[in-house]
């Protein structure tokens, strides 16, 4: 399965890059904080090289053994693993469910790091963050041109125009889901070219295309709000570089066409599939963007800091959103999220691995309904916009799957085809 591979191949050469990339930083350890720092980084190096023997050799998954704040909960979860197996022995590296061992292994790095200060803030994966970001340089420059020059006379264009507006930028940020480094094992993924250039081309590989739902949902909220509350979006982000932009610049787009009041994102609180958003690297964009030798990237910087300021833009970062649990366990393992998602107004939730959570990462037929495969996680209306990097798909029409699958055997993994699959809660 491509999950096998993901375990046997994929996990190894990011746990490697990890280990390499402590082991380059091992003198700017040593500067900031002497022989200290070269020792955290012994001890973290040793700690992973032991962890990806476990994986290699498919030993049993182990319970956590640090004290950081999710411990008990990931705990709690292994047993809940172990009684699943029905006393066919511990849950194994290649016995498990890819999901709960891919999440495990991203914690164990975490582990590494948090327990041996003072190196525990390093982020292992920023450098390649930082790289998709600066590579990725001249989309990011066209998209942020186009999106101001849009601004200037955003006021005057009709219903018509603005949905328009609205889908193209719903699909820049559905294939800036294309840029991930856990999907290419950390090599590079930027983005060349902006890819507004080509989306007339793309539209055939969007396999649910609920745009027109979305549309709306926003429109009639914008028109029905006579008492005045605060129309909201909540994204659930997913990599950083180009694919955050991206995010960004939708969310100024339905701020400044009045589509919605306030816009919530939320990020990983630990570093996470390796390009997955954290706090730093949301706030370290907005500071690249405004710092950029470029006007219209500097004044989309400067306008979204502005929004941070004003609340109008709220960053989260739940410790839930890193643990293995699927979404339709949130109610019970993290109800005070579950209740700020249900002030929402629309939830969009970016990429793979949320697609997975939000359906359990199972294998389903191809045709099963989106609402059935999210197993009563209803906290508002809620899109996925999703490039498919894992074999789980489901509300296609009958049929889709097979007759893609004759001609393209890896369609559900080559991020070659995207959904937009809308949710309206109950």
């Amino acid at each position: 399965s491509f999950a096998y591979f993901t375990i046997k191949d994929r996990l190894p050469q990011i746990l490697t890059r990890t280990i390499d990339t402590l082991h380059r930083h091992k003198n700017e350890f040593f500067e900031e904080h002497g022989e200290k720092g070269v020792e955290a980084e012994k001890r973290a190096i040793s700690f992973l090289s032991k962890l990806r023997n476990e994986l290699q050799t498919d030993k049993p998954v182990t319970p956590l053994e640090d004290e950081l704040p999710d411990a008990a909960l990931w705990n709690q979860y292994l047993d809940y693993q172990r009684n699943l197996s029905n006393g066919n022995g511990e849950p194994s590296w290649f016995q498990s469910p890819w999901l709960f061992v891919e999440c495990y292994m991203y914690r164990r790095i975490h582990a590494a790091l948090a327990q041996n200060p003072p190196i525990d803030n390093f982020d292992v994966f920023k450098e390649g963050k930082a790289q998709n970001f600066f590579e990725s340089q001249e989309a990011i420059i066209g998209l942020c041109t186009y999106f101001q020059e849009l601004l200037k006379n955003i006021k005057d264009l009709d219903e018509k125009q603005l949905r328009e507006e609205f889908f193209k930028l719903l699909q820049v940020s559905l294939w800036g889901n294309k840029c991930d480094l856990s999907f290419s094992a950390g090599e590079n993924s930027s983005q060349k070219s902006s890819p507004l250039q080509c989306l007339e081309n793309m539209v055939p590989f969007i396999l649910v295309n609920d745009m027109e739902k979305l549309w709306s949902l926003l429109i009639n909220a914008k028109k029905g709000n006579t008492d005045k509350c605060n129309v909201r979006v909540d994204i659930i982000l997913d990599n950083a570089g180009f694919e955050l932009v991206s995010d960004l610049v939708l969310a100024d787009f339905l701020l400044s066409s009045k589509l919605t009041d306030e816009v919530h994102f939320h990020g990983k609180s630990i570093p996470w599939y390796v390009s997955d958003t954290t706090k730093n690297d949301f706030n370290w964009t907005l500071k690249q963007l405004q710092s950029a030798n470029h006007m219209w990237m500097s004044r989309c910087g400067i306008n979204w800091e502005g929004n941070l300021k004003k609340g109008i833009w709220v960053y989260h970062d739940h410790m839930f959103w890193t643990l293995p649990h699927d979404f339709s366990s949130m109610t019970e393992v993290a109800p005070d999220l579950y209740a700020d998602l249900q002030k929402s107004n629309l939830l969009l939730f970016k990429g793979d691995l949320n697609y997975r959570k939000l359906t359990g990462d199972r294998k389903w037929e191809h045709t099963v309904p989106f609402h059935q495969a999210l197993n009563k996680f209803h906290p508002a209306p809620l899109c996925s916009l999703r490039t498919l990097k894992s074999d789980t798909q489901v509300g296609l029409k009958p049929g889709q799957g097979e007759q893609i699958q004759a001609s393209e055997p890896e369609w559900m993994i080559s991020g070659k085809y995207g959904v937009v699959q809308f949710d309206a809660a109950l």
